[in-house]
């Protein structure tokens, strides 16, 4: 008898499961249908109900149920607002929840992490009172979590929220610093690894970061000096410290204050780093001692790995020796410059000055001018290498071209416009005279 009213029960479970799986597909198929054709209203019961009877059945009823309930959303004067606001968030958590079990049978599914910082988002976009705290946290928890995998808009978000929280407090800044440098580490990592059609969409999310931290209203020199130069005497044993310091100070092109100066300076003593080493270097050039600034831009060239920042050092250097007036040492590190970076306009520039600095290597006047030809031939290179620099080259063409020698001058040396001819001394470089 027992036995029989067990096997009845089963029977009567197994028929309520089946009826209640095909009660599932049933309002399933009404919910999808409904949502594909934007019918959001008729949608909106049977995909709730889904969601609430048979939350594993299919992960299109997730995105399905925000589509529905952002409809809704629109009218933020509607009665039911922020009961379609809440159910939002509930279904958000949901979908976070068993985004796990979904990612087993299906491909593409996002990681809890990614969901939180898509949830993050419709608060700020939806909810009636934001707490900006409240998505900082959550944005703050999923991009630390994703990092260079998270998506670029939700780096943009965190770091837009921690600007927001700067405008409310400002001692929040330190952490908005921070939060710029996390933002673009992940972001630098993230174009690193991507195809050509990813990495041109990260390059803008990128922009964005450096134009949201620029716009701040924080991140000008004197304010950075404001909020680091107290900081750095009472932090000068604080490696990771000094690091930040001194690399947020050099983005922002701060190199002549104190506090990164100071900072690179007791980071130099901790561990002679590459941008430990350029910081020290600046100081001895506001110092004016250029020896000691090329001593200290050579060991950061040697320390660092990056090209470009190779580049930047080297040419620095050569800027400090156009100071103690060693121009074929100017030329050499100009050259190194542009050995890393071969688009880089600057260093054509230099040596250009520095071979008007020294035009006279023959007895002859007229020939020494033929200097600035070559000095012409430099800075035409700079203009065709590097748009950017273009107008301070030009500048310059319009200047020298001024000290041409005129085409009488030559004819007793045998020499005539468009002829090749070295330019001798330490420059040893031949070019095309040029007359006035």
């Amino acid at each position: 008898m027992k036995m029989r009213t067990l096997l009845i029960g089963l029977l009567l479970t197994a028929g309520a499961t089946s009826a209640f799986a095909q009660d599932c597909n049933r309002q399933s198929s009404i919910a999808r249908a409904a949502a594909n054709a934007g019918n959001f209203p008729d949608a909106y019961e049977p995909n709730m109900a889904v969601l609430k009877e048979c939350p594993t059945l299919r992960y299109y009823h997730y995105t399905d149920g925000i589509k529905i309930l952002e409809y809704f959303l629109q009218d933020k004067n509607s009665a039911d607002y922020t009961k379609y606001f809440n159910e939002l968030m509930d279904l958000r958590d949901q979908q976070m929840k068993y985004a796990p079990e979904f990612a087993t049978r299906n491909r593409g599914i996002p990681s809890p992490a990614r969901l939180l910082a898509e949830k993050a988002a419709d608060y700020l976009q939806y909810a009636p009172n934001a707490d900006l705290k409240v998505a900082y946290g959550w944005l703050k928890e999923s991009v630390n979590t994703e990092k260079e995998n998270s998506r670029g808009s939700a780096l943009l978000n965190f770091l837009e929220t921690s600007q927001k929280l700067v405008k409310e407090d400002n001692s929040f800044t330190d952490q908005f610093f921070q939060d710029y440098l996390d933002a673009s580490n992940y972001v630098d990592a993230a174009i690193a690894a991507a195809d050509d059609n990813q990495k041109k969409n990260l390059e803008v999310y990128k922009e964005n970061l450096v134009a949201c931290f620029i716009n701040s209203g924080v991140a000008d020199c004197e304010s950075l000096q404001s909020i680091y130069g107290p900081k750095v005497e009472e932090n000068k044993s604080d490696s990771d410290f000094l690091k930040k310091t001194i690399m947020i100070l050099n983005m922002q092109g701060c190199r002549e204050s104190e506090a990164y100066l100071q900072a690179s300076f007791y980071m130099y003593q901790i561990k002679p780093t590459a941008d430990a080493a350029v910081g020290v270097a600046y100081m001895y050039f506001k110092r004016g001692d250029y020896q000691g600034a090329v001593k200290y831009f050579d060991e950061a060239l040697q320390l660092e790995t990056n090209n470009d920042k190779k580049a930047e050092m080297a040419y620095a250097t050569a800027a400090a020796l156009m100071q103690t007036k060693q121009y074929s040492q100017v030329r050499k590190y100009c050259q190194e410059a542009i050995s890393y970076r071969d688009d880089f306009g600057a260093p054509y520039i230099l040596i250009a000055q520095a071979y008007a600095a020294s035009p006279n290597w023959s007895d002859d006047g007229a020939k020494n001018r033929l200097t600035y030809s070559l000095c012409i031939d430099k800075l035409q290179r700079a203009k065709a290498v590097d748009p950017s620099c273009a107008d301070d080259a030009q500048k310059l063409i319009n200047s020298y071209s001024a000290y041409l020698p005129q085409s009488a001058d030559l004819f007793m040396q045998g020499i005539k416009a468009g002829d090749r001819i070295t330019i001798g001394g330490w420059i040893g470089e031949s070019t095309t005279v040029r007359t006035k």
